[in-house]
């Protein structure tokens, strides 16, 4: 007979339950799946009523951020092999309220993401129009900032923050990652704007630099640094304020 394991998923049925509650799959075990795939499994041969998010299948989108035994993970970069033979158990990120089954309400952080305006923001009359071509950098003011743009929102920082956990008023690691990455680029004149954000005592300053954000980020993005960046910018603002009062930031 073929090696088989089992798989206990959280499930939610706002419809038909009251709570939240556990519910077991044995499927089939191989080397090359990863837990993405044993849910898919479930999904078109065992119980087509699992609900959960999913897209490219490759790291990219980050869309299917679960929580694989407790660690936040993407369920298509974990393996099978690294837990067989002992039983997954695959819930929800933590810190989302929960819709259905192991998909999340991810409003909090889109409003969040909204706030720090990650975007590249130009003052008045120093826009270039079309015809006057891009904004150019060069290579060392991009790799200034590269790391943190290379974020896919799937939120395993939140699931993974102990801050975020307690305190959902928290910007969180990936909103303030995303404005600091603004305001890093060369390009970019917005930063005054997002401070009210981000140097805001729901923003840096309720890091305790625990650092787990970073420890289960699939992109590297290191968003505990960033953190910590954004307080050394902020702080040296603060002496200027006082120090320098005549002179204001720059």
């Amino acid at each position: 007979m073929a090696e088989t394991f089992e798989l206990e998923i959280f499930r939610y049925r706002p419809e038909e339950e009251s709570e939240p509650t556990f519910q077991t799959y044995e499927v089939p075990y191989r080397e090359d799946w990863v837990v993405l795939d044993a849910m898919n499994h479930i999904k078109d041969e065992i119980d087509g009523s699992l609900s959960y998010r999913w897209s490219c299948q490759m790291g990219v989108c980050g869309s299917c951020g679960m929580m694989v035994n407790g660690v936040p993970k993407l369920t298509c970069a974990a393996f099978l092999k690294d837990y067989h033979p002992k039983k997954i158990r695959v819930e929800p990120l933590n810190g989302f309220p929960v819709e259905r089954d192991l998909i999340s309400d991810m409003d909090d952080f889109m409003t969040k993401l909204q706030e720090v305006k990650p975007y590249i923001i130009r003052k008045e009359g120093e826009e270039k129009s079309l015809e006057e071509g891009e904004y150019l950098q060069s290579p060392a003011e991009l790799a200034h900032y590269k790391q943190y743009s290379m974020c896919i929102n799937c939120l395993l920082c939140y699931a993974a923050c102990p801050v975020y956990a307690i305190d959902s008023s928290f910007v969180g690691p990936a909103a303030i990652a995303l404005g600091q990455r603004y305001n890093m680029d060369s390009r970019d004149q917005g930063r005054d704007q997002r401070q009210e954000v981000i140097a805001s005592h729901e923003g840096i300053w309720e890091c305790t630099f625990v650092g787990e954000c970073s420890v289960v980020c699939p992109k590297d993005v290191d968003p505990a640094a960033a953190i910590q960046r954004a307080k050394v910018s902020s702080t040296v603002d603060w002496f200027k304020e006082v120090l320098i009062p005549w002179g204001r930031r720059k």
